[in-house]
């Protein structure tokens, strides 16, 4: 076993003597079997919001200048855009953003 140095607030501390009085034990093993049991029994979670926009596709980074090219992006005039059947905007609002008039199924 590792010993270890931690620091409690004083009212947690009232709280873990309590709790090792009433399971008579040591506050050390109060500390240890708590620690094992939040540390071990908690399903591994993701973060918040992970994998909610996954496509399904594994090879979108490699597929990025395809996909990319595809909708539009990175044409370099409005008369490039209009061959390519894209829809540009001259708008510097917009940053000559370029959108694409294909269906939503050809996205990863």
């Amino acid at each position: 076993m590792k010993r270890t140095t931690i620091y409690l607030d004083p009212e947690l501390e009232i709280l873990l003597k309590l709790e090792a009085l009433r399971r008579k034990q040591s506050m050390a093993e109060v500390i240890r079997e708590t620690l094992r049991s939040q540390l071990t029994s908690r399903p591994k979670q993701l973060p918040p919001g992970a994998g909610a926009f996954d496509s399904g596709h594994t090879d979108t980074t490699e597929r990025a200048e395809e996909l990319l090219s595809k909708l539009g992006f990175g044409v370099g005039s409005l008369a490039e855009a209009q061959r390519y059947g894209h829809i540009a905007t001259t708008d510097r609002r917009h940053f000559g953003a370029v959108t694409a008039k294909l269906p939503l199924s050809l996205l990863p």
